[in-house]
């Protein structure tokens, strides 16, 4: 992202109506009907953590404890366990 001064850039008209909002300060135009990908959702980060986290939840149905589950992913009883209770709620949907 570089910055333009909206003197070399805007029409005259348009510099002077943003100067009634702001003058001397830097702002921030967005792209044109800019969709954001969600986080993790171009580099597949996202996915993979939903892969673990039903594995996580598969382990634990057929009987591994959140102690074997912290060892085996390296995450924290809290971590574990809410993955569980997310999961388990994913799961209970139609």
């Amino acid at each position: 992202m570089g910055y333009k001064n909206g003197k070399d850039i805007l029409p005259p008209n348009l510099l002077k109506q943003l100067q009634d909002y702001i003058q001397g300060e830097i702002i921030y135009v967005p792209k044109k009907d800019q969709t954001r990908a969600g986080w993790g959702e171009n580099n597949g980060t996202r996915q993979s953590i939903q892969k673990r986290n039903h594995e996580i939840f598969r382990l634990y149905q057929n009987g591994y404890s959140v102690t074997e589950l912290i060892g085996k992913f390296h995450l924290s009883e809290d971590s574990i366990r809410k993955i569980i209770v997310k999961t388990r709620g994913l799961a209970a949907r139609p």
